[in-house]
């Protein structure tokens, strides 16, 4: 599989990653997925110390450990769980960050995280002091790189203009281009790299949005809306031999500066439809631009 530079480091991902939220511990169609992933290609992993209480990263360190030196693995901090485990409160101080990386680092069974990133972030965070705690995990060598997880366009701002973060992780799909216009071209400039989460839209960018359809909608579309622009996105997707799925990541594979997708896979089925789009060629900009006409040019409006 095609890899891409992160940033400016030294870190190759492969251009689809695996995200792995869904993961379940008990299961073993998990240990399966994991293990295909990697056989396919795969190298970037995602998780967070927020997932499953822990026990997704546990999940990871039990299964991947063998192949430590050839893997990316991304995690997340910032939500500190109460005593309870009935809830978490945010919390991005420097003290927190710096035991919580301890607890990771055990529950992954890894001396070292790749990218280590902040799951969240507002303006009203100490940011010079969560920006110390990550640069001093970096020369400690507890982690490798650090980077946000967020899509407040000012937070995102601050963190690049204040530290040496390398990458955004951020939700981005063809129903979701509100990254396009305000962020991408500015982080671009700054030779930072979008990391996509979400690329498929909770699996309405499938073949089988139909059965996704909620009364909720999505974003600023009504289920009335994303019906009709789902069907002309299928029918766009066909004639020019993709499926919906292979359109969507490769959407966001096409556009400056997205180093790797990380769409989420439950099953094994979903991964290789998921996988299966490094096979099909790059969109045009023809073809981009087609897509674009018809789907809402939505902005950040609470999210700053």
């Amino acid at each position: 599989m095609e890899k891409r530079q992160i940033g400016s480091s030294q870190l190759l991902a492969s251009t689809i990653g695996l995200g792995c939220m869904s993961l379940e511990k008990s299961h073993k169609e998990s240990e399966y997925i994991l293990h295909k992933a990697l056989d396919m290609g795969v190298n970037y992993f995602d998780t967070a110390d927020l997932y499953d209480f822990g026990e997704n990263e546990r999940l990871l360190g039990n299964h991947l450990k063998g192949k430590r030196h050839d893997l990316i693995i991304a995690t997340k901090v910032g939500n500190q769980w109460d005593e309870k485990n009935e809830g978490w409160t945010w919390n991005p101080t420097k003290p927190y960050i710096k035991q919580a990386v301890k607890a990771s680092l055990k529950r992954l069974q890894t001396d070292y995280i790749d990218l280590y990133q902040l799951h969240g972030g507002t303006r009203e965070d100490p940011i010079d002091e969560s920006i110390e705690a990550f640069e001093e995990l970096v020369q400690e060598g507890w982690i490798r790189y650090y980077g946000i997880s967020s899509i407040r366009p000012n937070v995102i701002k601050e963190y690049v203009h204040k530290s040496k973060i390398i990458s955004v992780m951020m939700q981005y799909s063809m129903l979701d281009l509100r990254p396009e216009e305000e962020i991408m071209p500015f982080l671009t400039e700054n030779k930072i790299s979008v990391i996509a989460r979400g690329p498929v839209a909770k699996g309405l960018l499938t073949e089988t949005f139909l059965t996704k359809l909620g009364d909720g909608g999505y974003l600023d579309y009504s289920k009335e809306e994303l019906k009709e622009v789902l069907t002309k996105l299928q029918k766009i997707a066909h004639e020019h031999n993709y499926k919906l799925q292979e359109l969507a990541l490769q959407y966001c594979l096409g556009n400056n500066p997205t180093a790797t997708v990380v769409p989420g896979a439950r099953t094994i089925d979903q991964l290789l439809n998921n996988l299966f789009a490094t096979t099909t060629a790059a969109i045009s900009s023809k073809l981009r631009s087609k897509i674009k006409q018809i789907i809402k040019k939505s902005i950040y409006t609470s999210h700053r």
